[in-house]
């Protein structure tokens, strides 16, 4: 009987010993160990891919954000700020909503089909929009010049960047908005052109955020 309960308190303290070692390993020296490993190696994305202006957070590189008008009276839908450059629409769930400001919460395509009225509507519409408010004194936008991207959004509906292709569509609205020449809102572009990731994964890509804060800073010394 003595025997019984001795080996029954050796498999108990055998076991315990095993769960705080595991619990030790697992539960704090792994996780301090990758941790240390990431804000050494990568402190950038292991923070969120934070992005910086006038000394404070104002965006990540990995979500997009919205340039709208402050709401009308009775209006539901604000009207974008023209003189920003304007990111891809951003559609997202929720009874295929749209996701206007890029709330977390409804991410993800629409999940409409190529043949579907409401997803043909939505990018007949975009097309028309963006013809319209690009078009300027001296440059007229032609629908064959408006890319794919321009008019739909990206399997998350948060896509931080544009084609090159949609950014240089932009660039006459967004020198007359700001009282820039357009060659250097196309400088701007340039600069902020990123090629393929390591050559030959993705497309060539601008990060609207980043590009509009160098916009920003571009009218400031004007």
């Amino acid at each position: 009987m003595n025997n019984s309960v001795t080996n029954i308190a050796r498999l108990l303290w055998a076991g315990l010993r095993a769960l705080l070692v595991l619990t030790l390993v697992t539960g704090v020296i792994y996780p301090l160990v990758i941790t240390g490993i990431a804000q050494g190696l990568f402190s950038s994305k292991a923070n969120g891919s934070e992005i910086k202006a006038d000394g404070k957070v104002v965006g990540s590189s990995l979500i997009g954000q919205s340039y709208n008008l402050p709401l009308k009276k009775g209006q539901q839908t604000p009207d974008a700020d023209l003189k920003w450059f304007q990111g891809r629409p951003a559609n997202g769930l929720g009874a295929n909503s749209v996701n206007t400001r890029y709330k977390l919460l409804v991410s993800g395509a629409t999940n409409l089909s190529a043949d579907s009225k409401v997803l043909i509507k939505q990018v007949e519409d975009a097309k028309a929009a963006v013809i319209k408010d690009n078009a300027v004194p001296g440059y007229t936008v032609k629908p064959s010049q408006v890319p794919a991207d321009a008019v739909t959004s990206s399997g998350s509906g948060l896509d931080p960047d544009i084609s090159p292709q949609y950014a240089e569509l932009q660039v006459h609205r967004v020198a007359e908005r700001n009282g820039l020449s357009v060659a250097e809102v196309e400088k701007l572009v340039e600069d902020h052109t990123e090629g393929r990731t390591l050559g030959f994964m993705g497309e060539p890509r601008v990060n609207v955020l980043e590009l509009n804060i160098a916009l920003k800073d571009l009218v400031a010394k004007h």
